[in-house]
């Protein structure tokens, strides 16, 4: 998908992810306890002039109900051209999976500038 422009130099990129289905194989997430992370990262469809505000949500998850839920979803890394989705969860907390919808919002590369190195 491309990201959409607005006649102001604003863009709108967006997605969703599957981050990880440890229920499959007995991942980490499933069958560990203790802090636990999953990153990965999201390149834009095309780059933007500067890095957008990211913003991001659990769209759909899969959770054992034997322990509390435990989750903390972010965006880091954010650049012109991608992020990193970071899952983290904690405890005895067994997450089957995970996905993850999100939304960036920015500045778009003007098409009349050319970089020239």
């Amino acid at each position: 998908m491309a990201v959409k422009r607005f006649g102001s130099g604003l863009g709108v990129d967006q997605g969703s992810r599957i981050l990880f289905a440890d229920f499959v194989d007995g991942g980490a997430m499933w069958t560990g306890s203790g802090p636990r992370e999953v990153r990965q990262t999201q390149r834009f469809a095309e780059g933007f002039g500067a890095p957008p505000v990211v913003s991001i949500g659990i769209s759909m998850w899969d959770i054992a109900s034997q322990s509390n839920s435990r989750v903390d979803i972010a965006a880091e890394n954010v650049t012109a051209e991608g992020f990193e989705i970071v899952f983290r969860t904690w405890g005895d907390t067994r997450v089957a999976r995970v996905r993850a919808d999100w939304l960036a919002i920015g500045a778009t590369r003007d098409e009349d500038v050319w970089d020239v190195p």
